[in-house]
C-alpha cells in the first residue's frame, strides 16, 4: 500500500483518581460516568468528522481498553488489539498519591521517582511504530494515558507537549516515525 496512513492518540476517559488528583500510572483505575460520557462524545466527534477510522487499539489497562469500545460504538469498530508497550508511566509505591496542592520539590520528588520519562518516550514511539508497521496506510485510533502519550509526542516534534485532557485527540506526525527510526538506527550503527 502507497498510503502512508494515518495515527491518532486519544488519552482514555476520566476516572475517579482524575477527579481527585490522584497518580494512576499503572495502576488498573476504572472509568467513572463522566469519563464514559466523554469517551461518548469523543465518538460522536470522531464519527461527525467522517474521516474513516480503519483500526482501533488501546492499552491493556481497562479504563483505555473500556474507552475504546465506547468509541469503537460510536465507530463501528471492534477493539483490534492491545499494546503493553502503551502502559502509562509507573510511578511504584507512589501510585494513589494525592497531587493536588502539592509544589516544587515535594511534588517533582514524587514523579521523579517514577519511570523515567525518556523511557517511556521510547517505549511510546517503539508502540507506534510498531502499529503503523502492522497497519500499513490503515487510519488507526490508539486509546492510552495522558503522560505516554505527552512524553511519547513530546519525543516526537521535538518540543513539550502540553498536558492532554481526557479523552483529547492527539494527531500523530507519522512521517516523523521514520525520521525518527532514521535517527535512532545511525546513532546506533555510529555507537562505539
Amino acid at each position: 500500500m502507497n498510503t502512508p496512513g494515518r495515527i491518532v492518540l486519544i488519552r482514555h476517559g476520566q476516572t475517579d483518581w482524575n477527579l481527585e488528583e490522584r497518580l494512576q500510572g499503572a495502576t488498573d483505575v476504572p472509568l467513572n460516568d463522566a469519563g464514559r460520557e466523554q469517551a461518548r462524545a469523543a465518538g460522536r466527534h470522531l464519527r461527525a468528522e467522517d474521516l474513516g477510522w480503519d483500526v482501533l487499539v488501546s492499552s491493556p489497562l481497562g479504563r483505555a481498553v473500556e474507552t475504546a469500545r465506547i468509541i469503537g460504538d460510536a465507530l463501528g469498530l471492534e477493539l483490534a488489539a492491545t499494546y503493553d508497550e502503551l502502559v502509562e508511566r509507573s510511578f511504584g509505591p507512589h501510585e494513589g498519591s494525592r497531587l493536588g496542592g502539592l509544589e516544587g520539590s515535594a511534588r517533582e520528588l514524587i514523579l521523579s521517582a517514577g519511570e523515567p520519562a525518556d523511557a517511556v518516550a521510547r517505549r511510546g514511539l517503539a508502540a507506534l511504530r510498531r502499529i503503523r508497521d502492522e497497519h500499513p496506510g490503515r487510519s488507526v485510533l490508539v486509546v492510552a494515558h495522558g503522560s505516554l502519550i505527552r512524553l511519547t509526542v513530546s519525543e516526537l516534534n521535538g518540543e513539550a507537549h502540553p498536558r492532554v485532557r481526557n479523552c483529547e485527540v492527539v494527531p500523530v506526525r507519522t512521517e516523523a516515525l521514520g525520521a525518527a527510526r532514521l535517527r535512532d538506527d545511525v546513532s546506533e550503527s555510529t555507537a562505539p
